[in-house]
């Protein structure tokens, strides 16, 4: 890493595996429900993210490994030559403008519909339902207790991971993020409130931690750990999720993966905002753990962001929101600029509105 403690902030090169980040500021996952025909994503999504390039590096949106993954309307996916194809478009147009970018890889488990899955029940590692709905083609439907994961199920989904990080690196991605996050299918593994199994994949901390494991050793060999980040959330009661001891499960699964050689930890763990949780941090847990890069992500401004990296607490810092509303975020931070405020009600589904029309410092000033 660049520079002592005291010298660093988001705009001090880092090295991330193989590549010399130009800045620390990562532009974080976020689901915008716009793909095409065949889950595929379009030429909006190209601009998109060319807008975006100047972040140090962008983690795409949640990408489906297989169908079976699928949880939501219009989410892209990565496991059809034709999904590759198009992720491609994305891939040339970011290096174009000079970024890097890793392919989120997704599998919802039960954070999913029977109607997504020709009415097959959505699996997880156990038969552990949740309450809420969710937005189907045939509009709100409440959620159904998944089926659980046979014991030699499990091979066939990390082979599925495994596939469809060899399509990300075909498509000619940077690397790949394992989304172990946000209570679908890697988060329901590890945690012991979604995870009943009494198998190799149930239990103890080590059992639980098996799936994460095992799928991150099956995409290291296609990438090599340093091309490969996991995102996790420990403490994100979204989608009915608990833990009865997360800093504990966390903190064993984070130095469980130093083995890999990891590009970065991902944290997601909100200083602010409506997904802030209460009590005691375990950003510093994994912290401690973890021997590479962390990102921390999670309503941060630019002052805590720099903050965060001059104290140690994180290496990079990822922005969700701010980086959606303003695609020249980075320039905005330096300057000291003000931002534009991201519009709610154009988050998921649409088109451009919202989307690729949020204007830069400088379209600002030529108007």
């Amino acid at each position: 890493m660049s520079g002592s403690s005291q010298e660093r902030n988001l705009f001090t090169p880092i090295q991330l595996g193989p590549y010399e980040l130009r800045n620390r500021l990562v532009m974080a996952p976020m689901t915008r429900s716009r793909a095409g025909e065949g889950n595929a994503v379009t030429e909006l999504t190209v601009q998109y993210y060319a807008q975006r390039a100047s972040a140090g590096l962008i983690v795409t949106e949640g990408t489906q490994v297989s169908a079976q993954g699928v949880g939501y309307t219009h989410t892209p996916g990565i496991h059809t030559a034709e999904q590759g194809a198009a992720w491609r478009r994305v891939t040339d147009a970011v290096h174009a403008e000079g970024g890097r970018i890793f392919a989120q890889l997704w599998h919802v488990g039960r954070v999913s519909h029977p109607s997504f899955h020709g009415g097959a029940l959505p699996v997880a590692p156990s038969a552990v339902g949740f309450e809420g709905q969710v937005l189907t083609y045939a509009g709100m439907q409440p959620y159904v207790a998944p089926r659980a994961l046979e014991t030699d199920e499990v091979a066939g989904v990390v082979a599925h991971f495994a596939a469809a990080a060899q399509r990300a690196y075909d498509a000619g991605f940077d690397g790949v993020e394992l989304h172990g996050a946000n209570g679908y299918l890697i988060d329901e593994f590890l945690r012991d409130g979604s995870n009943l199994r009494t198998d190799r994949y149930g239990g103890s901390v080590e059992n639980r931690a098996r799936f994460l494991l095992e799928v991150t050793a099956a995409v290291a060999e296609v990438w090599g750990g340093d091309r490969v980040g996991v995102r996790v959330s420990p403490r994100n009661p979204g989608n009915g999720m608990s833990d009865s001891d997360p800093a504990a499960t966390f903190a064993y699964a984070a130095d469980a993966l130093n083995r890999f050689g990891l590009a970065y930890l991902h944290v997601l763990e909100p200083l602010a905002g409506p997904m802030a949780v209460p009590g005691e941090r375990v950003t510093p847990a994994l912290r401690a753990a973890f021997r590479g890069p962390l990102i921390a992500n999670g309503g941060y401004t630019a002052e805590s962001g720099n903050a965060a990296i001059a104290g140690g607490e994180a290496d990079l810092v990822a922005y969700g929101a701010a980086f959606l509303a303003n695609p020249d975020l980075p320039n905005r931070f330096r300057q000291g600029a003000p931002l534009n405020p991201p519009d709610r009600a154009t988050f998921y589904g649409g088109d451009a509105r919202g989307y690729t029309d949020y204007p830069t410092l400088e379209e600002l000033a030529a108007r």
